[in-house]
């Protein structure tokens, strides 16, 4: 596997906030999917609160 940086912003009570994560993935899609997954567990957060900008290869 992989592993991907993504970046992008979420949606939180204050505004808008930044995040990077580094995941493990077999290509980018899953890499997208999983960051989706991981913060909308740690957050709360729902797809459209998320807006990946970027995923590059670490």
């Amino acid at each position: 596997m992989s592993q991907f940086v993504v970046s992008g912003r979420f949606q939180d009570r204050t505004g808008y906030r930044q995040f990077e994560k580094a995941v493990d993935a077999p290509n980018e899609n899953v890499a997208r999917e999983r960051t989706f997954t991981l913060l909308g567990s740690e957050h709360g957060l729902k797809r459209m609160q998320v807006d990946i900008e970027g995923v590059t290869a670490a």
